[in-house]
């Protein structure tokens, strides 16, 4: 009977050795996890590193474009119809990042008024982070009004020309997007012909092919009230750079 007993016993345990392992052979881990984000201080805004590439792919333009609302959408801009100050004129400027091109066009002599806006998108009254999303094609452009009698158009295409890399497709430096594309903006046939004239000049002293486009001049958008004389004002670090009539200080494009 004591036999029978272990064997009974022993067969027991056995069993649920086998039916109740010490172990799990499928142990479960922690796989889920938090996107790390790294603070981009150009754009003030954060990237996750997982969506870094296919930002920056959207950014060039690839990948599906999101339907905009039916509020926004325009299927054409109008010309800017803005009207300058009496005895002025307006010209207009895209070359990357807008506050670094409003202070070096602020130091030309003549120059009476500097705005920065965006322009020939899609959508109406477009916001900082609608064109940072390169889904509405607006350029990042500098507005001038300036004193024909005291600055010429042609000086103010030498600085354009002066401020940028006019050979880099939708790229300045480290921004890259179709809102930093390089661009011509008229508002007259006399600045058409300036603007294709002044190109044609400078593509033969460069060893690569321009990719400015001059193009009408349409709505502008005057960007938000902090992108205003941004650099002059003192940028992210309080530091104010010189819009003072010819200066040729360096700008620090980031403030």
């Amino acid at each position: 009977m004591l036999r029978s007993l272990t064997l009974a016993t022993s067969s027991s345990l056995s069993s649920s050795l086998i039916s109740k392992p010490f172990f799990s052979l499928s142990p479960k881990l922690p796989l889920s996890f938090s996107p790390i984000s790294l603070p981009f201080p150009q754009t003030k805004r954060s990237i996750s590193l997982y969506r870094a590439p296919m930002n920056i792919l959207k950014n060039l333009g690839f990948g599906a474009k999101p339907a905009q609302s039916a509020e926004n959408t325009a299927i054409a801009q109008g010309p800017d119809d803005d009207v300058p100050a009496p005895g002025q004129q307006f010209a207009q400027f895209g070359a990357g990042c807008f506050w670094g091109v409003e202070l070096a066009f602020q130091r030309v002599p003549g120059v009476t008024k500097t705005e920065v806006g965006y322009t020939q998108g899609f959508i109406h009254n477009p916001t900082y982070e609608d064109v940072c999303s390169g889904t509405t094609n607006h350029s990042e452009v500098v507005r001038v009004q300036y004193d024909p009698k005291e600055c010429s158009y042609e000086s103010l295409l030498d600085a354009f020309w002066a401020r940028h890399d006019p050979t880099t497709l939708n790229r300045q430096g480290n921004d890259v997007g179709t809102q930093y594309r390089s661009g011509i903006y008229f508002y007259t046939p006399e600045q058409e012909k300036a603007a294709k004239e002044s190109m044609e000049k400078q593509q033969k002293v460069l060893n690569r092919k321009i990719v400015t486009e001059i193009l009408p001049a349409r709505k502008f958008y005057r960007a938000e009230e902090y992108h205003q004389q941004y650099l002059a004002k003192g940028g992210r670090f309080g530091f104010k750079q010189s819009a003072e009539k010819g200066c040729n200080d360096p700008i620090r494009c980031y403030g």
